[in-house]
């Protein structure tokens, strides 16, 4: 056998997705204190990604027996979700005028809470919950990002191109310019980097020119046991919003031939008008997102965006239908990444008609054998279970301090 196939990987270098690892699901080896700092915690189906990703992974954590501390802000207008678990800990704080935390707030309960019994073992923020003024000190820090600057530049040269000729032109690209040197200036003030999509990842390393050991790709995850196949939900689904059984095929949208529109985002009252082909749906709750991918042939995801990895695709494919989406970076580096998964276009009409053209031409049958696939990746990649194992495991990495980096920055695969 090759020697170097059984050498250990040190995953702070790791170039990969962590994803792509197997960490054992037994009980962790040891329990954590972790604090993590997020702008708004999810209420319901009114959730972002990055708020649905906190909730999913943070949950998922505590359950594995470690204690979160969460701090985040108060609801304005609503009461806060309680949940049954003694180990997860809510510090809510009033937000600012422009509903972030207000930092010298939340650092006096995290200072508290950091003196209370043991210190925190690893802090972790969503993006900049906590700004790098609070986190150039804290070397047991992790933070997650879900859009940066550089990649948002795509979008932006899109919309320009999108601009009629009577439309003023937008200076919307000279502002992210600024903006991406602004980050690549405080970035580095966080000492450890989780990048939410291969694509992320690379901007990190190259562009941000952040050291490799201190950038980590995690691809989001989804929880595998609520988005599943389920044809019984599927039928009853279509039955209870009056989608005909005779339509030849059904077409799936995340809310800003059919369509079945999920959200209530800018576009909804566009949507509308468009007939009586288009079935927009409003805010669905998780439950009712399975149901409504396993009611459609295949999810599109037709943005302008550059945002990161979108978590109503993951949920698609773990339910098992190919996706359609536009050709950004991050979705065609870590979701899309072949037509056996589903179809990319770029963002423009006569691209967005080609694929649909082609979706349609190779039918149903074609579509369910895509959706196995994808699911089947989906299995290997973005399960909240592959994504709470990859944290964990870098969160312990990261609290063992220098001195005991061969406990958990070392990956050895078992199988070899």
């Amino acid at each position: 056998m090759d020697q170097k196939q059984i050498q250990p990987i040190n995953l702070l270098t790791y170039s990969s997705a962590w994803n792509y690892l197997s960490f054992p699901s037994s009980s962790p080896p040891k329990l954590l204190k972790i604090a993590l700092f997020v702008k708004k915690w999810p209420h319901r189906s009114h959730a972002g990604g990055l708020e649905r990703h906190a909730l999913t992974l943070h949950l998922r954590l505590a359950k594995r027996g470690h204690e979160l501390h969460i701090f985040t802000t108060s609801p304005p207008n609503s009461s806060f979700p309680r949940y049954p678990i003694g180990n997860l800990h809510f510090h809510l704080s009033k937000p600012t005028a422009g509903g972030y935390l207000d930092q010298a707030s939340v650092w006096k309960l995290f200072q508290t809470q950091n003196s209370t019994g043991r210190p925190f073992d690893v802090i972790h923020t969503e993006s900049v919950g906590l700004l790098h003024t609070r986190s150039r000190n804290l070397t047991n820090l992790a933070v997650s990002w879900h859009g940066i600057a550089y990649e948002t530049i795509h979008s932006d040269i899109i919309q320009e191109l999108l601009r009629s000729p009577e439309e003023p032109q937008a200076y919307a690209l000279t502002e992210r310019i600024f903006k991406v040197i602004e980050e690549v200036k405080f970035f580095p003030f966080y000492a450890h980097h989780v990048a939410t999509s291969d694509h992320a990842g690379d901007i990190l390393k190259r562009i941000y020119m952040i050291p490799e050991d201190r950038v980590h790709i995690i691809l989001n995850g989804v929880d595998e046991e609520i988005f599943k196949p389920d044809v019984a939900k599927g039928k009853n689904f279509k039955q209870k919003f009056g989608v005909p059984e005779t339509r030849t095929m059904v077409l799936g949208m995340a809310g800003r031939v059919l369509v079945l529109v999920a959200g209530d985002g800018p576009w909804a009252a566009r949507y509308r008008d468009l007939g009586s082909n288009v079935f927009v749906l409003g805010p669905l709750e998780q439950a009712q997102l399975a149901a409504f991918y396993n009611a459609i042939d295949i999810f599109v995801n037709p943005t302008l965006r550059a945002q990161g990895l979108d978590h109503t695709l993951l949920e698609a494919i773990l339910s098992g239908k190919p996706v359609m989406a536009t050709r950004v970076a991050s979705i065609a580096g870590s979701v899309i990444v072949g037509p056996e998964m589903g179809y990319t276009f770029s963002p423009t009409v006569g691209s967005l008609k080609k694929a649909l053209s082609i979706v349609l031409y190779d039918g149903r049958e074609a579509l369910e054998e895509k959706g196995q696939t994808a699911r089947r990746r989906g299995l290997q990649l973005f399960t909240a279970t592959k994504m709470a194992a990859a944290y964990e495991r870098l969160f312990l990495c990261v609290s063992d301090g220098d001195g005991n980096v061969d406990n958990y920055c070392r990956y050895q695969d078992s199988s070899k």
